[in-house]
């Protein structure tokens, strides 16, 4: 009897001890979790400031061409007006540029004036996760190389309309700058996305924010905030780089992290071109000596080498399964393209397959995966456009649309 009762005594010690471990377990991790995730923190940088290279802007110039500068996108506003107006009222008429998001498609860009569209702001919760790599025959990059030929005003991508719903809403023509937002709508009403189709005669347009113009982890700002605080025309999130110590992190030629990861890396350099890498295949030295301007990880790539969707990647089901998106593709130098596909609610979202053949169909050369899910914002000209998933939440870092002075 006493044997027993001192074996009780010696389990009940057992398990409470068990439970006290597990309880300051639960608490150590919970304080790390707030300290490196939730409670803005400062984290050290690489520091390094990557001046552009002297030939930078006479290539940009070279690169984008005379016909193909801004300032021509502006003359041709009077003709693709037309085919505009034709997709809006009949989405399966073919635009006779070719091009159903060419750049100042409205007939209000002609004058130079902005127009928006109003769209609810909120905020919301959850975390980020990183999105991997892609796998293609012949590697697991998508490169620009090769793409030296530069896509005109009046050519660009090929037409993809067929049966879907396209609402111009809003464009803009500036000093250097110029963009068309559309919102798309499939056919089978599944899917609604968002893209603005940008032209920029100096990279340095295309720029990002951090939160709390700090880097560093915990540091959380609407996407909204970020633009309004730049002055930027255009904004969609960016990698969410302030949930990870993982990859690499440039931002408007300042160099802050370039640590190892498995996930691909885009560049955008000063001369406008934009590569995007195994992140094994990302060289500080190179990053410097070509001039890199900004750089994301989070990926998979979206495209191959020959600009040909990627239909196999190394990620999660849950990742490459139907979610809101953000994406950022390239066309030439100096046009690119920022993509928002609504999520989780009256609209499906895309699987990264699907996004991937989103970007073949537009024409792009290279295209890289953003943060998604709630992370998925698109802000036009002060308004947030889309429905973002969850009403949306702040984040770390934004990438931008600003005129500069040229």
């Amino acid at each position: 009897m006493i044997e027993r009762e001192e074996t009780m005594m010696k389990k009940r010690r057992i398990l409470r001890n068990l439970l006290l471990d597990a309880l300051l377990a639960g608490i150590g991790l919970t304080l790390f979790a707030l300290f490196h995730h939730v409670l803005p923190r400062q984290q050290e940088s690489v520091g390094i400031t990557i001046a552009p290279p002297t030939a930078a802007a006479d290539s940009m110039a070279v690169e984008t061409g005379t016909e193909k500068s801004v300032s021509d996108s502006r003359a041709t506003a009077d003709r693709t007006t037309a085919d505009a107006i034709a997709a809006e009222t009949d989405p399966s008429a073919e635009p006779a540029t070719g091009h159903s998001m060419s750049a100042s498609s409205q007939a209000g860009t002609a004058s130079g004036g902005r127009s928006k569209s109003r769209g609810g702001k909120s905020r919301g919760s959850g975390s980020s996760e990183k999105g991997g790599s892609a796998v293609a025959s012949g590697g697991t990059s998508s490169s620009a190389e090769g793409a030296a030929d530069p896509v005109s005003v009046s050519e660009g991508s090929p037409d993809r309309s067929g049966g879907e719903t396209i609402r111009t809403v809003g464009s803009y023509t500036g000093s250097g700058i110029s963009v068309t937002v559309t919102e798309h709508t499939t056919a089978d009403g599944q899917v609604t996305y968002y893209v603005a189709d940008i032209y920029a005669d100096d990279v340095t347009s295309v720029q990002t924010a951090l939160a709390g113009g700090t880097y560093g982890s915990g540091y959380r700002d609407e996407i909204g905030d970020m633009a309004a605080s730049s002055g930027a025309l255009l904004a969609i999130n960016g990698d969410y780089y302030g949930n990870t110590q993982e990859g690499v992190v440039i931002r408007n030629g300042v160099i802050y992290r370039a640590n190892a990861t498995d996930c691909d890396v885009c560049v955008l350099y000063y001369d406008g071109t934009m590569r995007v890498m195994a992140g094994s295949d990302f060289s500080v030295e190179e990053a410097v000596a070509d001039g890199a301007w900004q750089a994301w990880t989070f990926g998979p790539s979206l495209l191959d080498a020959d600009g040909k969707a990627v239909s196999v990647f190394t990620s999660t089901r849950r990742l490459t399964s139907a979610n809101p998106r953000t994406a950022i593709g390239y066309y030439a130098p100096g046009h690119y393209c920022m993509v928002v596909v609504d999520g989780r609610g009256e609209s499906s979202g895309m699987s990264l397959a699907q996004l991937s053949q989103l970007f073949e169909d537009l024409g792009c050369k290279a295209a890289y995966n953003l943060d998604g899910g709630n992370s998925s914002v698109m802000v036009w000209d002060g308004d947030v456009i889309n429905l973002p998933s969850g009403g949306g939440r702040a984040s770390s870092d934004a990438i931008l649309l600003v005129e500069v002075d040229n």
